[in-house]
């Protein structure tokens, strides 16, 4: 998994951080992703946060890589993003 592909990948299960995020109070949180739906992301952690992709720049952690992508590329449902042509 890759910065390119992780659009297409399954996001719950994995360990995700809010590095930049419009809103300050969202910056650092961290947990799992417990939850996808178009327009946010569920994590788990301390407690549970409903995130919205669309002001988010996230980092998760893939094995030993971590991999840092803008929220506003994740927009979609799962099962749609799959259909969506992303440029290389």
């Amino acid at each position: 998994m890759t910065a390119k592909n992780i659009v297409w990948h399954e996001l719950i299960g994995l360990k995700a951080k809010i590095i930049r995020a419009s809103h300050p109070e969202l910056v650092g949180i961290e947990g799992y992703v417990l939850d996808e739906t178009r327009n946010t992301l569920t994590i788990g952690g301390e407690r549970v946060w409903v995130i919205p992709k669309d002001v988010a720049e996230l980092e998760f952690e893939v094995g030993d890589k971590r991999i840092r992508i803008n929220g506003k590329e994740l927009i979609g449902r799962p099962e749609m993003r799959l259909k969506k042509r992303w440029r290389r």
